[in-house]
């Protein structure tokens, strides 16, 4: 039998709001179990009989999609996947760059990520050293293959509002990637540069550009990204700012989603790497 929300707060839960489970409410806890998956065992009060009759219902529906909430970054890596799903890596390397390894019928391709290396198999991507790629960094790279480019990057820089079609996502840029970079290295420019070197980018200040720091990553071969920095100013009541930058060439490689994706994994590793 199906178990709504209702249900398994009237009929199930204790409904002492107690706290025990670390939700405020006994109703809260329902919700989550329901539609988050939240384990029923966690609520102490609840007889293990009862939570394993419980569980086989709530398995039922979980398996039927009933209830749940949609896993966003799953369907975004499958759509991704079927995208790409007809690229051949041997194809890839003239294309976007890297080299094909291995001997078999179908080698694999080995492409420059950043300060490190992935290798996309015919079934998966993974990093060659020993940390592990997100569903979301995943979604970005199957978007690459399939996105069809081929263009050298043209060394011409523009603001991610200077493309096509972002009106949907300057905003999402901005508070997701430029105002936390801002707001994490204001008037520590030195952690900045060293968080930079940590992955790989190129100190580029003052060549071309009036930032009091800029550099170039090398997310992938030919999809360059520039990072400008401005440190806050409390004489004149300016506060820091940070501004990224695409070669005009970044479409033909990446869809908009998904260099947004690629920006909030840039910004994700330059404040992991400033708290070493």
């Amino acid at each position: 039998m199906a178990l709504s929300v209702v249900d398994l707060y009237r009929d199930v839960l204790p409904k002492t709001n107690c706290g025990d489970c670390g939700f405020p409410s006994c109703l809260a806890f329902a919700g989550m179990v329901v539609s988050d998956q939240y384990p029923l065992e966690r609520c102490p009060h609840l007889s293990p009989e009862v939570v394993q009759r419980c569980n086989r219902d709530l398995a039922e529906q979980y398996a039927a999609g009933k209830w749940t909430k949609r896993d966003l970054a799953e369907d975004a890596l499958t759509w991704a996947r079927e995208r790409s799903a007809s690229m051949a890596l041997e194809d890839l390397p003239e294309r976007i760059g890297g080299e094909l390894i291995g001997n078999g019928e179908k080698p694999d391709l080995k492409l420059p990520y950043f300060d490190t290396h992935i290798l996309i198999r015919p079934d998966d991507i993974e990093r060659m050293d020993e940390a592990e790629l997100s569903r979301w960094e995943k979604v970005f790279l199957y978007n690459h293959l399939a996105q069809g480019g081929r263009r050298l990057p043209a060394g011409t820089w523009k603001g991610f509002e200077e493309f096509p079609n972002t009106v949907s996502k300057v905003k999402t840029m901005a508070k997701q990637v430029e105002s936390p970079l801002a707001d994490r290295f204001c008037g520590q420019l030195d952690a900045l540069r060293s968080a930079a070197a940590r992955i790989g980018g190129k100190d580029v200040t003052g060549k071309g550009n009036s930032a009091d720091a800029a550099f170039i990553f090398q997310p992938l071969p030919r999809v360059p990204v520039t990072l400008l920095f401005w440190d806050e100013d409390p004489v004149d009541g300016f506060g820091a700012t940070a501004k990224l930058l695409f070669d005009e060439t970044v479409t033909e490689h990446l869809d908009i989603e998904s260099i947004v994706f690629l920006s909030e994994r840039l910004r994700q590793m330059l404040c992991e790497s400033s708290e070493r």
